[in-house]
């Protein structure tokens, strides 16, 4: 085993779907040798970072740790990824930071497809993920060169996962709680309206609500800087937190067999990069320390501001563009917890928190909740 000794108990995989970053958390397990090949030989794994592959050693594992997370959405045959997130773990592996990159930033785009021939141009983030249907080849390089040109941080691990795996998670534990701060109405399928408060839902229905961008739209939300894009980042981080409550409360954590169950079910829908010789086992007893309640959400210094490309997340001259480049080099020289101090007006507020409610909700049928 590399790394620390000892029992794990934080089973710790990102997992991005559509929108969603999600951290599978685990509590002491006493894991059989059957229960480690599975989890070790369930995932699919793949070398994609590139030049943004960061050394690491496996044999003695230590923070920092940079880890880059893409959510993709498998849709007619053509794969595309709106959703950038970049983890930052300690020295300690204690703590951790995670960056949601906004679709619309306005950043330069070594590829931007065949309409421009293939060159380079400025364009919204999102743009770098939809320059071709070929995902391992040419869009997947495209995306992680953008991300590594902007910020210069290099990457331990690396990884994807599509629409499905969330969907699958939550079918696992039947339901999970979300907290809307606010009623909206979707704008996808059946158009069901979601109530202010806090309710549990199915697969299809979380999924649903998290994927919402655009209902995110009143006053409130721009006061609280919860609108659009944030909204949604915040209903992903609750997500987060109850599926992290529900996988526990039915013990996942603790018996090998159903862990095995969630590393299969995840095996064609998650993939890795990870450094040779590292195993999903010995990160997860390495990440043990780790509380995901106490994961710290930022956002990356920037304003919507008109484009030519249209209305875009830009990182201005001046202040901004000062703290974003610290913000990249903090990740990299592991002083998080210095930029957070200078910098908390980019510390995001994710609404209420599913998991912090005292009293469980009321199970929502999709039928009350299109009332």
């Amino acid at each position: 085993m590399a790394g620390k000794s000892g029992a794990p108990w934080w089973a710790h995989m990102m997992l991005y779907a559509g929108g969603l970053t999600m951290v599978v958390a685990g509590g002491a397990a006493a894991v059989t040798q059957i229960g480690l090949n599975t989890a070790n030989n369930a995932l699919e794994q793949e070398e994609f970072l590139g030049d943004a592959q960061a050394d690491m050693d496996v044999e003695n594992i230590s923070g920092p740790l940079n880890i880059l997370v893409l959510g993709v959405d498998k849709q007619g045959g053509s794969t595309r990824s709106d959703t950038m997130i970049m983890v930052h773990v300690n020295k300690d592996l204690t703590d951790v930071s995670m960056v949601s990159l906004p679709r619309d930033l306005y950043v330069e785009i070594p590829d931007c497809g065949p309409d421009w021939g293939n060159d380079t141009c400025m364009q919204k983030l999102n743009h770098a993920a939809s320059i071709s249907d070929d995902w391992e080849g040419v869009t997947r390089p495209n995306v992680i060169d953008t991300i590594y040109n902007l910020t210069g941080v290099q990457f331990h691990m690396g990884a994807t996962v599509d629409f499905n795996g969330f969907m699958d998670l939550v079918d696992l534990v039947g339901e999970i709680q979300l907290c809307p701060w606010h009623e909206i109405t979707s704008i996808h399928g059946d158009k069901r309206t979601f109530p202010e408060g806090c309710a549990y839902y199915n697969k299809e229905e979380s999924l649903d609500l998290i994927r919402q961008r655009y209902p995110w739209d009143d006053p409130e939300d721009y006061e609280n800087d919860l609108w659009g894009d944030y909204g949604r980042q915040a209903m992903q981080q609750q997500a987060i937190k109850s599926l992290i409550t529900e996988l526990k409360a039915d013990g996942y954590h603790k018996d090998p067999g159903k862990l095995g169950d969630v590393l299969n079910g995840l095996g064609d829908k998650l993939t890795l990069d990870m450094p040779e010789g590292l195993t999903a086992i010995d990160l997860a007893v390495n990440l043990r320390d780790i509380n995901p309640e106490d994961i710290t959400s930022i956002r990356v210094p920037a304003t919507s501001q008109e484009t030519e490309v249209g209305s875009s997340e830009v990182i201005a001259d001046g202040e901004q563009q000062i703290a974003a480049d610290a913000l990249w080099e903090a990740m990299q020289n592991d002083t998080m917890d210095e930029w957070i101090t200078q910098y908390p007006e980019w510390v995001k507020q994710t609404g209420n928190s599913a998991t912090e409610t005292t009293e469980p909700a009321e199970s929502a049928s999709a039928e009350e909740t299109a009332e």
